[in-house]
């Protein structure tokens, strides 16, 4: 019966099965190096700027976004992790972590909505043809 379940959704991925290096991992993907709270504080980067991401194709934008909202993600189970374990903040918080993540996101809605105007002042521009 498990046997038809995984060949079923396998068929269902979102994913591209035809990927090389595809591996599909489920709920692992929820937690950093599949511990559900990291043992020790790694050092973070900085947020993206938005003078960065304007020189970004489309597609790159497009693949940031989703690794930042994987991230995310990561850091709201940890969050989860820590409320349901009952650990206090002071202990392990990952404000800052979730502060970079989120500027990074609204700093690439701020550089896709910058060329949207941009594109819709081109198309006012062009005169029909």
């Amino acid at each position: 019966m498990f046997g038809r379940f995984c060949v079923l959704t396998r068929q269902l991925s979102t994913r591209r099965a035809t990927q090389s290096g595809f591996v599909g991992r489920g709920l692992e993907e929820f937690f950093e190096n599949s511990q559900r709270l990291p043992a020790t504080r790694d050092q973070t980067g900085r947020a993206w700027s938005a003078s960065e991401l304007r020189q970004k194709s489309w597609e790159d934008l497009q693949k940031l976004w989703y690794v930042v909202l994987k991230e995310r993600n990561v850091l709201a189970s940890q969050a989860e992790e820590t409320r349901r374990l009952s650990i206090p903040s002071k202990f392990f918080s990952n404000k800052s972590r979730v502060i970079k993540c989120k500027k990074s996101m609204a700093r690439i809605k701020t550089v896709l909505n910058e060329r949207r105007l941009a594109w819709e002042e081109a198309q006012k521009a062009t005169p029909p043809q």
